[in-house]
Order: structure tokens, then C-alpha cells, then sequence
């Protein structure tokens, strides 16, 4: 790690929480942080003073920018632009992690000025994860770089917004995703679509029908997801004991978590605990 980057070390001086440069890459920087932050409202607003992809690893809070609120936990990237309007609320508290990825201006200019948030399927997570193990390592310039470079490619602008109707009843089933997310963030991974809807005032069948049509997959999707990298996030943090893992976050046993986790990573969990503390690279499975 480069957390003594003369470079760099001002960026979060200053800031609550923790964070550090984890390199230079092709022009670009690569910063870990931990946020500090606390506090249900919205803070005071920032202006963004370069190009930035935010890819979070854990935790959730809200954002807005530009005047759009936003979700924001490990399901998907923020890309942030040059003078973007920023305000960040933590009604769940702080403590999320994430990384910070300086972009130059032709990197940024990939994608088309109304695409902001990138879908981080479970490969693209896993890539996100390796290149931070990578960097953590004896710092090799080259093949983070080109960990940088995939993970970059593979990221997929899609619709900033979803949903059908008027515009009152598209606000209306984004805050009620939201909501339900914001349950699941609260570490309530074992609730039943019963009482995640109880919380969020609605009927299952009704939330159920929102959450897909506004995010694209089912509740029951998406929950196993943000589960999967809870556990991924605390193995990276040293965690070891895969039974107390499954207990944490709502998995029956210890069974169950293997075959969830195998069934989005396509690797049973004793075999990424490998991968995320080795120095060995690790080969695709469609390789």
C-alpha cells in the first residue's frame, strides 16, 4: 500500500474516518477509505474537483448529486464527474468502506454524461476486491493496472432510473426500494419478504413487484448479493471462522452459506478466502 504517498496523503486529511492511497496506476489513483461520517441528514453540499468512480465494498448511506438522491452500498459504482454537486446522509451510521478511483478526463469520457451508477455484478465485485488485494501486496504496478484496466472495462452504464407511470409514482417506488434496502443494511438479512414489507409499510406482493421493476432483480436476489459481500468484506478484514459468518448474516448454516456464496462466485467460500489472501493470481473460471 502507498499510504504514505507524498502525493496523496493530504486527500483525507482532515476527514473523519480513515483512508489511504493504495497507488498510481496509468495515470490514475487509487485511494481505500472508511468513512466517519454520521448522521440521518444531509450534510453540507461539496463540489466534486475531479473525476471520480466510487466503488463501494460495504455499509450504505445516501447521496445526492446534482439533486438526485441515490442508494448507495455495494450492488453498484457512482461515477462522479468535475463540479457535480455533492450531499452524503448516513441514516444507518457510518463506517462504510469503499474505494476511490481518480480518473483523468479521456478515461471518464467512456461513457456518456448521463450515465452515473454501474450494476456491479458478482465477477465485476470479486475483480474490484482482487485489485485491492493486489495493491495491498507487494505493490506490482503492472498487474494492478491491468486489474484496473478489466475492471473498468467490464463496467456497463444502464438507466440512471427505472420504473413507468408518472413522475410522482417513479419518486414513490424509488423510496420504496430504497427503504427496503435500507432494512437489509441494517444487517436484518434473515427477515422473510413478510416482515421486510411490515417495515416498510406494504404488502409483500407489492414490494415485490416494485423492487424488481425498479432495480431489475428480485428481493431475494439481491439480498443474497449484498450477504455474499458482507461475508467477503469481513473475511478481507481477517474474519476466518465461516460458521460465525453464516450466523451474522442470516444463512440456516454453514452448508448454506457455502452453496450461496458458490452459487454467485462459482467458488466455494474456502476457495476465496484463498484467492483474496494469496499472492497468486487467480484464473477466470470461463478462462
Amino acid at each position: 500500500m502507498r499510504r504514505g504517498c507524498r502525493l496523496c496523503v493530504a486527500r483525507y486529511a482532515g476527514q473523519p474516518g480513515t483512508g489511504g492511497c493504495l497507488g498510481h496506476l496509468d495515470g490514475m489513483r487509487l485511494f481505500e477509505a472508511r468513512c466517519g461520517l454520521d448522521g440521518a441528514r444531509y450534510g453540507p453540499v461539496g463540489y466534486a474537483t475531479g473525476h471520480r468512480l466510487v466503488l463501494p465494498r460495504s455499509g450504505a448511506y445516501l447521496m445526492r448529486i446534482n439533486g438526485r438522491e441515490v442508494f448507495v452500498d455495494s450492488g453498484a459504482a457512482l461515477l462522479i464527474r468535475a463540479g457535480d454537486e455533492m450531499r452524503v446522509a448516513h441514516p444507518l451510521g457510518g463506517g462504510d468502506t469503499f474505494t476511490d478511483v481518480i480518473l483523468d478526463a479521456e478515461i471518464a469520457d467512456r461513457w456518456p454524461r448521463s450515465a452515473y451508477r454501474f450494476p456491479l455484478d458478482d465477477a465485476t465485485d470479486l475483480d474490484h476486491r482482487l485489485l485491492i488485494a493486489t495493491c495491498r501486496r507487494e505493490f506490482d504496478a503492472l498487474a494492478a493496472g491491468e486489474r484496473l484496466q478489466s475492471l473498468l472495462d467490464r463496467l456497463a452504464p444502464h438507466a440512471a432510473w427505472r420504473g413507468s407511470g408518472s413522475p410522482a409514482t417513479a419518486v414513490a417506488h424509488r423510496r420504496l426500494a430504497t427503504e427496503a434496502r435500507e432494512v437489509l443494511a441494517e444487517g436484518r438479512y434473515a427477515d422473510g419478504l413478510a416482515g421486510i414489507a411490515a417495515r416498510v409499510n406494504c404488502s409483500p406482493h407489492h414490494l415485490s413487484r416494485i423492487f424488481r421493476s425498479v432495480t431489475g432483480e428480485t428481493l431475494t436476489a439481491y439480498r443474497n448479493r449484498m450477504r455474499v459481500r458482507a461475508v467477503l468484506s469481513d473475511v478481507q478484514d481477517g474474519a476466518d471462522c465461516l460458521r460465525t459468518l453464516a450466523a451474522r448474516y442470516g444463512f440456516a448454516d454453514q452448508s448454506h452459506l457455502t452453496r450461496v456464496v458458490r452459487k454467485h462466485l462459482g467458488r466455494p467460500p474456502n476457495a476465496v478466502v484463498r484467492i483474496l489472501r494469496s499472492s497468486t493470481d487467480v484464473q477466470r473460471r470461463d478462462a
